[in-house]
């Protein structure tokens, strides 16, 4: 564990990792569940830092079947999907409690949305900063650089961190 940063909590069988675990990863995304032979094995929950949580039957570290639940509890099904699809563009909360009145616009599932640095844009999982090229969690610790498609993917689609006039601009 010492090499790979994670923690172990649980139970072993000749030096392996066997039994009710808790397996805590650098990256603070957390499973706990059963182990077999070091290896996710039988039932058992990833927890990550955002909140969101995938409950999944294992079988030697490969998931046979599972859930996976967004941090405000809206379930994904690879079936019948229907959130934010082209039928239907409310966010999650807003199926849930009901639209806002005229005037005021709801802007991400999270009302209200996070304060997004200015220069930076809010890209999902964390504020990405153009000047840098770099994407930081919502607690401004590193998650990744950002390559060349995905910085023209955030800079074209992100939610921006300052206000700007769009649409028709007079001439002067």
């Amino acid at each position: 564990m010492e090499y790979t940063g994670s923690q172990y909590i649980g139970e072993y069988v000749d030096g392996r990792m066997e039994g009710k675990a808790k397996y805590i990863l650098p990256t603070e995304t957390s499973y706990v569940g059963e182990m077999k032979d070091g290896m996710f094995h039988g039932e058992g929950t990833l927890y990550f830092p955002s909140g969101s949580r995938f409950d999944a039957t294992w079988d030697k570290g490969l998931v046979v079947k599972g859930t996976y639940t967004f941090a405000d509890g809206l379930q994904y099904d690879d079936k019948n999907w229907h959130y934010c699809d082209s039928y239907d563009r409310r966010f999650y909360t807003e199926i849930c409690y009901g639209l806002k009145p005229s005037g005021i616009s709801q802007l991400t599932n999270m009302d209200p949305p996070r304060k997004i640095p200015t220069g930076c844009y809010d890209c999902g999982d964390g504020f990405y900063n153009p000047d840098l090229r770099v994407v930081k969690d919502y607690r401004s610790c590193f998650l990744r650089n950002a390559d060349d498609d995905e910085h023209k993917w955030i800079i074209c689609t992100c939610r921006k961190g300052w206000d700007e006039i769009v649409g028709h601009r007079p001439k002067l």
